[in-house]
C-alpha cells in the first residue's frame, strides 16, 4: 500500500496497573496506569513512570489519579490523558509529520459491563484510535499462553490483574464460563497496609505495601526457596516515632489468606457450572495462572492441592495478555470474538 506509513496498529493491554503497547512483536511501552495532574489548570503534568515517582509523594497542587479501578475506567477524563499520553509517546518514535490512522485492539475484563465498554471504546477513540476493537482480558491471556482456542476443546485460565481476577473456560473460541471478580493485586496490596497496621502498629503507603509483595509475597509457608525477610520502616501508629519490623513470607502469606481463598472459591464456582466433557479436558489440561498476581509464590502449589487439578504459571504471566492482544491484533479477520 503506497501509504502504509500513515497506518499503524497498536495492540494495548490497558491494565489497572500496567499499561503495555505492543507494535508487531516488540514492547514499545510498559509504563505504571498512572496520571499526575496540575490541581490549579486540570492539565496532565506526567504519565507513567514518572507520575509513579510522584504518588504519594506530592504536593496539594499535584495529583496523582489511577485512571482505572477494578479493571474498568473510574475517571474518564484522567484515562483519556493517560491513553493520549501514551500514543503520543509511542509515536514520538516514530518520524513522521502525519498522524497516522491508528488501529488498535484493546483488552478489557470479562465482567464489563456496556457502559465500562463504552467507556474503554470512548476514551480509545478519542486519544486518536481510528479503528478499535476490544478483547476479553482471559481470551487475550488463553491466545497468550499459547492455548488452542479455536478448538472444541476446554481450556481454563485464572488471569489474577491489579484490579481482576478473570477466571474462563474457553473453547470454539468463545467463553463458555467465566467469572470475573475484584479481588487481585490491589486487594493483595490493600491485605498488607491493613495487616502492618494491625500487627506491627506501623503506617505504610501503597508503594511500600507494593515493595512487600514482590519481595516476599507468598501465599503458602512452606516454599522451596525462601525469600530473604524484608525489613520495612514507618510511624508508629500510636506515638508517630519511627519503628521498623521484618517482615517474613509465612506472614505475608496469613495476611492474604482471606482473598486468596476468594479466587479459589470463584474457580470452584465455574468448574461446577462447566459442562462434562469440557471439565474432563481441563482435568487432563491442567489450568493456566497469568497476571502479575501469578507470580505469588507458591500459588500454584495451593490452587493444585486446593481444586486437585495441576495448575500451571504461564511464561512471562505478566505480559500474556499484551501478548494475546498483539496476536489478534495481527489476524483481526480470523478471530470472531473480537468485538468492534
Amino acid at each position: 500500500m503506497a501509504f502504509s506509513f500513515l497506518n499503524q496498529e497498536l495492540a494495548v493491554d490497558l491494565g489497572t496497573a500496567n499499561t503495555v503497547i505492543y507494535q508487531n512483536e516488540d514492547i514499545l511501552l510498559d509504563e505504571p496506569s498512572i496520571v499526575a495532574i496540575d490541581n490549579n489548570t486540570g492539565k496532565c503534568i506526567a504519565i507513567g513512570k514518572e507520575a509513579k515517582r510522584m504518588h504519594e509523594r506530592s504536593n496539594p497542587g499535584i495529583k496523582t489519579v489511577r485512571p482505572l479501578k477494578d479493571g474498568v475506567i473510574a475517571d474518564f477524563n484522567a484515562a483519556e490523558m493517560m491513553i493520549r499520553g501514551f500514543i503520543k509517546q509511542v509515536n514520538s518514535k516514530r518520524r513522521s509529520i502525519f498522524t497516522p490512522n491508528l488501529k488498535i485492539v484493546v483488552g478489557i475484563p470479562s465482567g464489563s459491563t456496556e457502559v465500562e465498554i463504552r467507556a474503554v471504546r470512548d476514551s480509545t477513540e478519542h486519544a486518536g484510535g481510528r479503528d478499535v476493537y476490544l478483547i476479553y482480558e482471559p481470551m487475550a491471556a488463553a491466545l497468550g499462553i499459547g492455548l488452542e482456542i479455536l478448538e472444541p476443546n476446554g481450556n481454563m485460565v485464572v488471569d489474577i490483574g491489579g484490579g481482576t481476577t478473570e477466571i474462563a473456560v474457553i473453547s470454539l473460541g468463545g467463553l463458555v464460563m467465566q467469572d470475573s471478580i475484584r479481588t487481585a493485586g490491589d486487594v493483595f496490596t490493600n491485605d498488607i497496609q491493613y495487616y502492618l497496621r494491625q500487627q506491627h502498629n506501623i503506617k505504610v503507603g501503597e508503594i511500600t505495601a507494593e515493595k512487600i509483595k514482590l519481595d516476599v509475597g507468598a501465599v503458602i509457608s512452606d516454599l522451596d526457596e525462601i525469600p530473604e525477610p524484608y525489613v520495612v520502616r514507618g510511624p508508629n501508629l500510636m506515638t508517630a516515632h519511627p519503628v521498623e519490623a521484618t517482615i517474613t513470607h509465612e506472614e505475608i502469606a496469613h495476611c492474604l489468606d482471606k482473598s486468596i481463598a476468594k479466587i479459589e472459591t470463584s474457580i470452584l464456582h465455574v468448574l461446577e457450572l462447566t459442562p462434562p466433557e469440557l471439565y474432563s479436558d481441563i482435568v487432563e489440561n491442567g489450568i493456566y495462572l497469568s497476571g502479575g498476581g501469578a507470580l505469588l509464590r507458591g500459588l500454584d502449589k495451593r490452587l493444585t492441592d486446593k481444586v486437585n487439578i495441576k495448575f500451571h504459571v504461564a511464561e512471562d504471566p505478566l505480559h500474556a495478555v499484551g501478548r494475546g492482544t498483539r496476536m489478534a491484533l495481527k489476524d483481526t479477520d480470523s478471530y470472531p470474538f473480537l468485538m468492534r
